[in-house]
């Protein structure tokens, strides 16, 4: 067998470890999907009649804005997940696990690709129940099998590029408290952009934020792809940003996790 095989097939045993584990004690997935839930539930049914206003027309109907907020709703599970790398990450840090891992004879790769590749697979999960949730509440999109597939892979991606950084979080993290609040402003940036209103409904100085921070062309992009409105050049950077985010996350795992070999 090559290296590389032995690394697949040390990275698939912590896969079904943190898969198992993840089975086992669900509560922490469980908090990833009732966030976003609680979420578009808040906005679609409290606010959505007063923020509906003037978004795709002249309604007021919570039903109409709800096609305009289910996709950042969506991205918004996508960026919940973060905080489950992270912990996990953490507690096997501070329990010591990851030492006992380090005398045996397997890849030193197999820790963070398990982690990264399980963390992935449950945020996947925890979008398609938000997006079953929002069809059920009256989200119409409009997009092509292959609009549909260009999102989840947007989607996938995006997940990809949090959880890189957030294991790297989880590394350099002192204790499981301190990597569960970190990536706490991740989860709610999307409010700063275009997920619950248009950037131009905004005060000037957060509308440049709002406009130029990665989340905006993400949702953008998502919500052109579900509602078929077309993604203009915001696919390109929405791309850029993610692929971005993860070599830059996936850098700075790599390293942390070197660096905690020498403590």
């Amino acid at each position: 067998m090559t290296t590389l095989t032995y690394a697949a097939r040390d990275a698939r045993t912590m896969l079904r470890r943190n898969l198992k584990h993840a089975l086992r004690y669900p509560s922490m997935t469980v908090s990833v999907v009732v966030m976003p839930v609680l979420m578009l539930l808040l906005f679609t049914y409290v606010f959505g009649g007063a923020l509906g206003t003037g978004i795709g027309g002249t309604s007021s109907d919570s039903a109409d804005y709800i096609d305009y907020v289910a996709p950042g709703i969506i991205l918004m599970a996508a960026t919940s997940g973060a905080m489950v790398t992270a912990v996990g990450v953490c507690a096997d840090m501070t329990e010591g696990i990851v030492n006992r891992f380090r005398t045996m004879a397997i890849s030193r790769t197999s820790f963070l690709t398990g982690h990264v590749v399980g963390s992935v697979l449950q945020t996947l999960v925890s979008i398609a129940v938000v997006i079953g949730v929002a069809l059920l509440m009256g989200f119409r999109p409009h997009a092509t099998p292959l609009g549909w597939l260009a999102a989840i892979g947007l989607l996938t991606l995006l997940t990809l590029a949090l959880t890189w950084p957030s294991a790297a979080i989880g590394l350099v993290a002192k204790n499981v408290e301190t990597a569960s609040n970190i990536p706490l402003p991740m989860q709610f940036l999307p409010f700063l952009g275009s997920a619950i209103v248009p950037p131009e409904s905004m005060p000037t100085g957060l509308r440049w934020f709002a406009e130029y921070q990665p989340f905006t062309p993400i949702i953008e992009t998502l919500r052109g792809l579900l509602m078929g409105t077309g993604v203009g050049g915001a696919a390109t950077v929405a791309v850029a940003w993610c692929l971005g985010l993860t070599l830059v996350g996936y850098l700075w795992a790599r390293t942390a996790f070197r660096r905690s070999a020498t403590r």
